[in-house]
């Protein structure tokens, strides 16, 4: 074997293991590139479970706004309860008043009517007297024996003399007794008055408790219908997300199978060139390395993290590290004590392998490389999104596709370039 021979061989392995650091696995697809059918078929899926979730919200939104407006009526049946029972006890209070005023005016009435009993006993005892002193004085019958007006005048004279004392106190006794029985019925009217309040504000009281009863039943079924829907909601939420899911996983295959073949091709092509210069060049040391290697080194080094968990503050040039406390919703996600990559770590490790050492922050890796108008973004270049880059960094991986560690609870994936917030440069620094 020849010394050109012998450098061509030597050359060819140099250039495999080179090439190896885009991937050896480019020998066989990663995965298998699912079909058009099964993509539309999960997409269908996605759509009739997203369509189910939009029915569903607007059920429940109808329902809640039910449950509402029975969880008003309960409020105000109460309330009506309530002034219906204040409302009998008022009533009972004026009914207990209107009795013990009643029996009182009866007591005091049947006295006035012993009064009168006693009075007119008295004034007979007096008129009889007069009769057995042999005198008409005294005695309504006096008037009767009178043998002229005169006489008749006389005795009445005597008669009002003598007897004033016995007939104003019956006719007194009489009166008093006429006002008692007068207030006693009085009073009787208004027991009776007050009974009949009182029987009324019963029947509201209970009939407000059965209406009050009737809304609380109402509004209890109407919360177990709208948590039922609810339920039905996150279910069906909870498949949509699977079949979005699958859907993603899917066009993610495609883009990864994709991406072998393309990767596969350049391989080709860049080992038939190499091969070829290395063929016509005289002196060795006049091979140079590949065109766009670096690209590729750093784009596997990304795509051999896909699955890997996001951690805020994870990932540096060697790889996955333990997040640090981010005192919110990394931390929801115990992003402090799990080992992964947040965006500006997955870019510094992929970026390393080429040979470019990047800062922890996304702000400060926007302004590393040359800003390239983001229409103009070729694969491998850096996308940012934020103020001054500061919010999220992705590796385009050209085709309308790039790979980025996403949020904390997500993981590194390949997903479609996202253009809300996007900056209008991206970075190139390869």
């Amino acid at each position: 074997m020849g010394a050109v021979s012998r450098w061509v061989i030597s050359v060819l392995v140099t250039l495999t293991a080179v090439l190896g650091l885009t991937g050896t696995a480019l020998a066989a697809p990663p995965l298998p590139n699912p079909g058009d059918d099964e993509i539309s078929a999960g997409r269908r899926q996605a759509d009739a479970k997203a369509a189910r979730v939009g029915e569903l919200t607007g059920q429940l939104t109808a329902a809640e706004a039910r449950l509402q407006e029975l969880t008003d009526d309960v409020a105000l049946k109460m309330e009506l309860a309530n002034k219906a029972r204040v409302d009998l006890e008022a009533a009972q209070r004026e009914a207990d008043q209107a009795r013990r005023n009643a029996d009182a005016a009866k007591v005091e009435a049947d006295a006035a009517g012993r009064a009168v009993e006693d009075a007119r006993a008295q004034l007979d005892e007096f008129a009889a007297a007069s009769f057995q002193q042999g005198s008409l004085i005294g005695s309504v019958a006096a008037y009767f024996g009178a043998s002229s007006p005169q006489d008749l005048l006389a005795r009445a004279q005597l008669l009002e003399a003598v007897g004033e004392s016995g007939l104003d106190a019956l006719e007194d006794v009489e009166r008093r007794r006429g006002e008692k029985a007068n207030k006693d019925s009085a009073a009787r009217a208004a027991l009776d008055l007050a009974n009949q309040k009182q029987a009324a504000a019963d029947q509201a009281m209970r009939s407000a408790d059965a209406a009050r009863a009737a809304a609380v039943q109402a509004q209890q079924g109407q919360a177990a219908a709208a948590q039922s829907i609810q339920d039905d909601k996150t279910r069906v939420e909870a498949e949509l997300a699977r079949a979005l899911s699958a859907v993603e996983g899917l066009e993610g295959q495609r883009v990864q199978y994709n991406q072998w073949l393309d990767d596969k091709r350049r391989e080709e092509e860049e080992a038939a060139r190499q091969a070829a210069l290395a063929a016509a060049a005289p002196n060795p040391r006049s091979v140079v390395a590949p065109s766009g290697a670096g690209v590729e080194i750093a784009i596997a080094r990304a795509m051999r993290q896909l699955g890997v968990r996001y951690s805020w503050g994870g990932g540096d040039h060697n790889g996955p590290t333990v997040g640090i406390r981010d005192g919110g919703v990394g931390d929801a996600h115990g992003d402090y004590h799990n080992v992964g990559f947040d965006c500006s770590g997955l870019m510094m490790y992929a970026f390393a392998g080429a040979g470019v050492y990047l800062p922890h922050f996304s702000g400060y890796q926007y302004n590393v490389g040359r800003k390239v108008p983001l229409v103009l973004a070729q694969r491998g270049d850096m996308l940012f999104w934020g103020p001054g880059g500061g919010t999220h960094v992705a590796l385009y991986l050209g085709g309308g596709m790039m790979i980025e560690a996403p949020f904390s609870g997500s993981s590194v994936r390949i997903a479609p370039v996202r253009y809300g917030g996007i900056m209008p440069y991206a970075t190139r620094v390869l």
